[in-house]
């Protein structure tokens, strides 16, 4: 009991490593104490309970910022939240178990192939953790390493990848703390070899800023969304729109920036029409219905308008990577009697667009689009027939109290560093920003705060190794690192080499 309650705590600790708190040598000594408990386990199922008890305690403190989207909804009692917390976390420790398990079952003993077999398998159950069942790969371990130079193996080999890069990172810790000199020191030579070859193979940007834009943060809670209305919103976003000088410009709103179906009222793209000048565009989230018949609304879609100064519809995007329990309720026959609901208000469910897509905008370029949840997904974010000049990502994280939204913004962070494509982000609340092609922030609107940034766009990279491959080469080096582990016999322990010559 002991051992689980230690490796409980070290998953708590883990999670400070994240966004907001960034305390990423934490996470990496958690993940050195995990591997410590799996070494000392005597059987397979104590390496799985250490590994999921860990895993629990990560996913716990981590995701503490979904209880928070209960307290805007009245269909079920708030506390429903943190229920909700718990279960997940329940069911994603299972993950961090497995990559326990495999590296217990096949260290044979030995402590550098413990860590090497680990990281393996942390980059496999990782991906299988934000692929399975629609997926849910919101703080990756890799995002803990953000701040740090090793950012940029996202470049080389993805998200997934550099996950595994923080597991050897949290392996270099427990080889050394257990005193093999010689192996924690060779496996940090190789960290530091690995994070110069993806500085050496990620190309820089390149060419001139793109084009500009006026990226609106409204600073409108979820709370007064709903009591008052959008008004507030809207006049925020016509005094937008009425200073803008300058040339032509792309003004950004965040998701569900407006409550009209634009499509279906003519009159209010019209009207926000008037708010710019000829040769801008109005970039907004909104809601489409579809209708049965043309009459009886039947499902929706979470949708980005472009709208001109004459009020016309020039484009649309529809949202393809839904949430679960948020846009749409699983198994809702099943679920809605019992009086389970949808977190967002609604009665209809929303239906995911055809996926990643690039709107080629005369004036301003190829403009990807990722709408909130959508940019977590590693891998699914860019259409590669058509690669954009940048990504959009609007986002309505008003929901999600204080931890939710830098971790929002961590992640679309990694997705400017894995395609080497700028990022410009907009929410009503925040984090808004913009995020150049190495995932450094340019400019930013802190949360809780009322602002716009006039910019133009930083240039792109040419594609990444990433952006060319995609998470194949994840299980490269994932691939990789077993070849390796074949081999770690060679290279033994200072203290076994000292046994030996004693003997």
């Amino acid at each position: 009991m002991i051992w689980l309650l230690a490796c409980l705590t070290a998953g708590l600790i883990s999670a400070c490593g994240f966004a907001p708190l960034d305390l990423w040598p934490l996470t990496l000594l958690g993940v050195g104490f995990l591997l410590f408990a799996v070494e000392r386990a005597p059987r397979l199922r104590t390496a799985l309970a250490r590994g999921w008890w860990f895993g629990f305690g990560q996913f716990v403190l981590g995701l503490n910022w979904i209880a928070t989207a209960f307290t805007y909804q009245a269909n079920m009692p708030a506390w429903v939240g943190w229920v909700g917390v718990v279960v997940l976390s329940l069911y994603l420790a299972i993950w961090p178990a497995v990559a326990a398990g495999l590296a217990w079952r096949w260290s044979g003993g030995d402590r550098l192939r413990l860590v090497l077999i680990f990281a393996a398998a942390w980059v496999v159950t990782e991906f299988l953790r934000g692929t399975l069942m629609t997926g849910f790969p919101w703080n990756p371990l890799g995002a803990s390493l953000l701040l740090t130079p090793a950012a940029m193996f996202a470049a080389l080999a993805g998200t997934y990848a550099l996950g595994g890069l923080a597991a050897l990172s949290g392996g270099v810790a427990y080889l050394l703390a257990r005193r093999d000199w010689l192996r924690g020191g060779v496996l940090a030579a190789g960290l530091f070899v690995l994070v110069g070859l993806a500085f050496l193979a990620t190309p820089a940007p390149d060419g001139p800023p793109g084009a500009k834009v006026r990226l609106v943060q409204p600073n409108i809670s979820q709370d007064v969304k709903h009591s008052v209305g959008y008004e507030p919103q809207l006049e925020r976003f016509e005094q937008s729109g009425a200073t803008l000088s300058g040339g032509p410009t792309l003004l950004l709103w965040p998701e569900d920036g407006v409550p009209f179906m634009l499509d279906e009222e003519p009159w209010e793209a019209e009207e926000i029409g008037s708010w710019i000048r000829p040769g801008d565009l109005v970039l907004t989230g909104g809601t489409k219905l579809e209708r049965e018949g043309g009459r009886r609304a039947v499902g929706a879609r979470n949708s980005v308008h472009v709208v001109n100064h004459e009020g016309q519809l020039v484009a649309r995007y529809d949202k393809a990577h839904l949430v679960p329990w948020g846009e749409y309720l699983p198994l809702r026959g099943l679920l809605e009697p019992i009086g389970l609901a949808r977190v967002v208000p609604g009665d209809i469910d929303f239906w995911e667009g055809p996926g990643p897509q690039s709107i080629d905008l005369p004036g301003f370029g190829r403009v990807g689009m990722q709408i909130c949840y959508e940019i977590v997904f590693s891998g699914h974010v860019v259409d590669r027939a058509n690669r954009p000049d940048f990504i959009f990502n609007p986002s309505n994280d008003a929901w999600f109290g204080w931890w939710g939204p830098p971790q929002h913004f961590a992640q679309a962070r990694l997705r400017a560093v894995e395609e080497g494509l700028p990022v410009v982000r907009a929410t009503p609340t925040g984090v808004s920003g913009i995020v150049d092609a190495r995932g450094n922030v340019v400019e930013a609107v802190p949360s809780h705060e009322y602002g716009a940034i006039d910019a133009q766009v930083p240039a792109a990279a040419a594609p990444t190794l990433f952006a060319r491959f995609g998470n194949w080469l994840a299980f490269v080096f994932a691939g990789l690192l077993i070849v390796a582990s074949a081999f770690t016999g060679r290279l033994k322990s200072g203290r076994a080499r000292a046994n030996e010559t004693r003997t």
